[in-house]
């Protein structure tokens, strides 16, 4: 099958440290390709695959100090993807949906996974222009606003199985990993650690949008708790690996309903155990006592770091393997690809 990947252009595929989004098209690319696709990926000039790549930029958008509109650099991908429409069988984008209006009309297959949080004021007024538009979920609950849009299928992320490796060792310390965003209470990983009295290693990203929110929330707790949290900024490679694996747990206290969560199972193939909020596709994620725990409150939370210890790291490798497999996620595609082109 003749396979277009198309990314969005923030970050690199895979990214050099944060970017679930870019992550995953990365290792859905790659699982495609070693299936014997002939896939083409439309991404940043700084992205590695075994794929055909097409450079839209030099590097991730986010990256560049020299960028300010970002629309403009997405818009010119759209251009080369329509320069070779005759060159696939299906098309699959990843990026923002303003792709809709060209993909009905150029020859090709297409599909959108939609990647964020789902808002019935905006996106049902465009679901209800696009009615065509074919829509894969990347959880069951992100679809909750929004039932009766064109939903193919619902396909949980995959990684592949060597990405990270297991570490049979519980740490010493606690680790909040991502953005540094209100959505995601950074301030309750700080409050849960203290009480817990363990340590808390912090490595995210601070967007550009949200500084502000990171000098007036985040940094006075980081000054007040220096004693037990260590602030490492963005991490990515082998450094945000061992990290993953040598913690005692995965803080994962989000607020807002988290469409996925990939730190989740980045943390279940290292072995290490999370502790999330019921928010979101949480309670699809985590297997209840097997490869974490969810809670409702902090006092919660503090239980549930209490008990990880009686969690066996392995059990919670091996729901990553059975359940996360990026040949799984590969093949959940091919079968929407299929039906796709049966149509």
């Amino acid at each position: 099958m003749r396979i277009a990947q198309v990314a969005p252009l923030y970050e690199s595929v895979p990214p050099r440290a944060y970017g679930a989004t870019e992550r995953v098209v990365s290792f859905l690319t790659e699982a495609l390709t070693h299936a014997g696709h002939r896939v083409t990926l439309f991404a940043t000039g700084d992205s590695t695959t075994a794929a055909e790549l097409v450079p839209i930029c030099p590097r991730g958008l986010w990256r560049d100090v020299d960028v300010w509109d970002t629309l403009t650099h997405h818009v010119r991908q759209l251009e080369a993807v329509a320069a070779r429409a005759a060159d696939f069988d299906v098309v699959h984008f990843h990026g923002d949906p303003f792709h809709f209006p060209l993909a009905r009309r150029l020859p090709f297959a297409h599909l959108t996974t939609m990647h964020g949080q789902l808002l019935a004021a905006d996106h049902g007024p465009l679901f209800e222009a696009f009615p065509d538009a074919p829509l894969v979920s990347i959880s069951d609950n992100q679809r909750r606003p929004l039932p009766h849009a064109n939903w193919r299928a619902t396909v949980h992320h995959g990684m592949p199985l060597d990405a990270l490796q297991f570490h049979a060792g519980r740490g010493d310390y606690l680790l909040f990993l991502g953005r540094m965003m209100g959505e995601k209470r950074p301030d309750r990983a700080i409050e849960i650690a203290r009480r817990a009295g363990l340590p808390l290693k912090m490595a995210a990203k601070v967007h550009p949008g949200e500084v502000e929110y990171f000098r007036n929330e985040v940094e006075p707790m980081l000054r007040a708790n220096a004693d037990i949290v260590e602030y490492l900024g963005e991490v990515g490679g082998a450094q945000r690996a061992a990290l993953i694996g040598n913690a005692r747990a995965l803080l994962f206290p989000v607020d807002w309903p988290e469409p996925f969560g990939m730190v989740m199972i980045e943390a279940m193939a290292s072995g290490t155990p999370v502790v999330a909020w019921r928010r979101g596709a949480v309670p699809e994620v985590l297997d209840e006592g097997e490869t974490g725990f969810i809670v409702e409150d902090v006092d919660a939370a503090v239980d549930a770091v209490a008990r990880v210890a009686s969690l066996d790291r392995r059990r919670c490798r091996a729901v990553f393997e059975r359940r996360f497999d990026a040949t799984r996620m590969a093949a959940d595609y091919v079968a929407v690809y299929e039906g796709l082109l049966a149509r």
